[in-house]
């Protein structure tokens, strides 16, 4: 299978190491997409429910995904399809200095016929997946973040 055309990327630099992203990537991706089961069903996605592996791992299926392929701490392919769209969304670590990863997220699509291309108007035109995308980044770098102290400081 060929992979759908380019449709963006989207990166942020996370203060931990490619280990720890990992895990919070997986970790978010699960938490965040096992919400999402009832709108798969609605554009009947080909996969509609979490399944498989945890962590997530080759095999494994979130609401719209299936994993594709895994390698731990450096790439996550997940890919999917629904009667609008054909699509990818790859993650890609890299270390970015001492103790610092950079996280890509690079999405493919395709939207067949005029159902598809509604469809892509709607989700791409209206900033609704670039919106998504960066949410889900910050997710990611925010479960990496220290743990702030307990409360305000007051004086």
């Amino acid at each position: 299978m060929t992979a759908p055309p380019f449709l963006d990327e989207h990166r942020t630099v996370v203060a931990a190491d490619a280990e720890e992203v990992w895990r919070a990537l997986v970790e978010t991706l699960d938490r965040t997409f096992s919400r999402a089961g009832g709108y798969a069903r609605t554009v009947r996605c080909a996969d509609a429910t979490s399944s498989g592996p945890r962590p997530l791992a080759e095999g494994s299926t979130i609401p719209g995904f299936r994993v594709a392929s895994a390698t731990p701490g450096s790439e996550l392919v997940l890919a999917g399809r629904h009667r609008f769209s054909v699509y990818t969304l790859t993650f890609r670590l890299e270390a970015a200095g001492a103790g610092r990863s950079l996280l890509r997220a690079e999405s493919r699509a395709a939207f067949p016929g005029l159902a598809g291309g509604v469809y892509r108007l709607l989700v791409v035109g209206t900033g609704g997946h670039v919106i998504g995308v960066r949410r889900l980044l910050a997710s990611v770098a925010s479960r990496c973040a220290p743990a702030s102290p307990a409360g305000p400081l007051r004086f």
